[in-house]
């Protein structure tokens, strides 16, 4: 009996003191968070070889392709976009000299940007370009109102000439990265 009641007393005592011991949690610091998650994508890729590009002749088009851009659709997510980092990768080892085109469109099909590329022959490494949207880049609504992308590529050279290079190709591919503001 008086190990039960030496028990009692001795949770009791436990229960006391972690009950005054305990701090009162402040809920309200909910209000103070901040969530700004980064999402990562591919946007497009394309790449062609040389026969393609010499069929297209000099001074030519060899690829073009609108694609529907619907990261920012849902209003929700457009007005919470922070900034963006949109990089470009180009490997060139066709003996081209070769543009290529890439505007964004509005729902209307009006163009809000341009991004211009300029591509030597024979480029012995990939060639990357980041181009910032948002704080000390270009203007973020671009972004948030792109609905597509109109990707072009000319042959500024002639449409005989051929590369040492067996595999000789353009590759031209894109990814991105957003920053959004949710609380």
């Amino acid at each position: 009996m008086k190990k039960l009641l030496y028990s009692a007393l001795w949770i009791t005592g436990l229960l006391c003191c972690s009950i005054s011991c305990m701090e009162e949690q402040d809920f309200d610091q909910f209000d103070d968070l901040r969530v700004t998650p980064t999402l990562s994508s591919g946007i497009f890729y394309f790449e062609s070889d040389e026969e393609t590009i010499n069929l297209a002749g000099p001074l030519g088009s060899f690829y073009f392709q609108e694609v529907t851009f619907e990261a920012f659709n849902e209003q929700y997510v457009a007005e919470r976009l922070i900034e963006g980092t949109i990089t470009y990768q180009i490997e060139n080892t066709t003996s081209k000299r070769l543009r290529i085109v890439i505007e964004f469109l509005n729902e209307d099909g009006r163009v809000l940007d341009v991004e211009r590329f300029g591509i030597e022959p024979n480029s012995p490494s990939v060639v990357e370009r980041p181009v910032f949207y948002g704080v000390g880049g270009k203007n973020i609504d671009i972004l948030s109102s792109t609905k597509s992308l109109r990707v072009s590529a000319d042959n500024l050279g002639d449409g005989s000439s051929v590369s040492a290079n067996p595999d000789a190709r353009i590759i031209f591919r894109s990814g991105a990265e957003f920053l959004f503001q949710l609380k």
